[in-house]
């Protein structure tokens, strides 16, 4: 077994020697079969939460009315979580009871593909109720029983699903697809900060191209924020070559695939609930983007104000959407080559202006402040005091 299972077979000893059951299960698993990286390792058990918490010192409630209580051994963190069956749910996103059980295949009953229904024990042995190895080999996504019921009971699962298209690069199974165009208005009901995170993790993922058109194709687009409009923007955007794009560069190529102008794009994005720190990342992207694209090429004072960060972004993101070679190393060495970074780098202020000047200070100070500004960069000025001072003079500005 590989190292973070290592780590975390201490917690399942511990529980096993109290007299209960416990499994590594879940994505851990599976992820640990397709030979991925591993991550979060999670654990289920026969025993009771409180049972959980009286077997170890160290012990968090961090979802106890579900059954989970986080334990922390050696300063790593598990989420052990007590075999439980649900209700009927509530809002097509929770279930309404939570009901504690001691067997494992009534927990791994509720899961929601094959492949995140297989558990582990400490051992390294795979037990395997529902087929989950088949549909690993088999690269296919299937639900666990009725793939009605599981989409009903919770509808992110459907965009799980097309996510996991996505990031594994797996195919739908017939019947999986088909609940999913079924049921795909249901994912109206859903909390947007829920889709968002699996949206984000889809358009990061290595055939997010087939992901995107398959939301086109089952028409999951329309049910989701802001894109009911746009399906030649996804389809635009499935045909892009969206390599080594981070989540910001992804959002600002679909945006730009969809048409959406660098100020529609914060009534857009908030739709989404992203961050403000997000959304203004990706207006600059899309507004550097459109600049590179109308003036052939980066010009000093583009590159100044984009900065170097939003300037390299907009040139993956413009490579991607004009289909041309991107020139990092011209962007990096033109921003190196400017005679100033920032406006702290001036060697005059607004002090100076007042000192200068018969003006009371006011509005030109800042327009005059950006005239110089613009003028260093454009080399058409030294970034020198006194020769500042002069200039002002010649152009009758103080």
């Amino acid at each position: 077994m590989k190292q973070p299972f290592l780590s975390a077979t201490p917690i399942i000893e511990a529980i096993e020697n109290a007299g209960f059951t416990a499994y590594f299960v879940g994505g851990a698993v599976r992820d640990y079969l397709l030979k991925k990286p591993i991550h979060d390792i999670d654990i289920a058990t026969s025993a009771t939460p409180a049972e959980v918490k009286n077997i170890f010192h160290t012990t968090v409630d961090i979802g106890i009315e579900h059954g989970t209580v986080m334990v922390i051994h050696e300063n790593e963190t598990y989420e052990v979580t007590t075999f439980r069956t649900e209700s009927e749910y509530e809002d097509f996103r929770r279930p309404k009871d939570v009901e504690f059980v001691r067997n494992l295949r009534e927990d791994l009953q509720r899961r929601d593909f094959t492949m995140n229904s297989l558990a582990m024990d400490k051992n390294g042995t795979i037990i395997d109720y529902f087929d989950g190895k088949t549909a690993l080999a088999n690269k296919m996504i299937e639900t666990v029983g009725s793939a009605d019921e599981r989409f009903t009971e919770d509808a992110l699962r459907m965009m799980r699903a097309i996510r996991f298209v996505s990031t594994l690069g797996f195919k739908l199974e017939d019947k999986t697809r088909i609940a999913i165009e079924g049921n795909r208005h249901l994912l109206e009901k859903i909390a947007v900060e829920r889709i968002t995170a699996e949206f984000e993790k889809l358009l990061l993922g290595k055939a997010r191209d087939e992901a995107i058109l398959l939301m086109v194709q089952l028409k999951i687009f329309e049910h989701l924020p802001m894109l009911t409009s746009h399906r030649d923007g996804l389809m635009h955007m499935a045909s892009f070559s969206l390599e080594n794009l981070n989540i910001e560069e992804m959002w600002s190529a679909l945006l730009i695939a969809c048409n959406v102008s660098a100020k529609e794009a914060d009534a857009f994005l908030r739709k989404w609930k992203l961050p403000v720190k997000r959304i203004k990342t990706v207006q600059h992207i899309i507004k550097s983007v459109l600049e590179r694209k109308n003036k052939g090429c980066w010009t000093r004072l583009y590159l100044y104000h984009s900065g170097l960060n939003i300037a390299i972004s907009a040139e993956k993101v413009f490579s991607v959407i004009t289909a041309k070679q991107q020139d990092i190393v011209s962007v990096r060495d033109g921003f190196a080559a400017l005679p100033i970074k920032g406006r702290d780098e001036l060697q005059v202020t607004g002090r100076d202006l007042l000192e200068w000047s018969i003006k009371p200070a006011g509005p030109w100070m800042k327009e005059t402040i950006a005239a110089i500004e613009n003028a260093v960069v454009e080399k058409k000025l030294t970034n020198d005091k006194q020769a500042i001072k002069e200039w002002l003079k010649q152009w009758e500005m103080i």
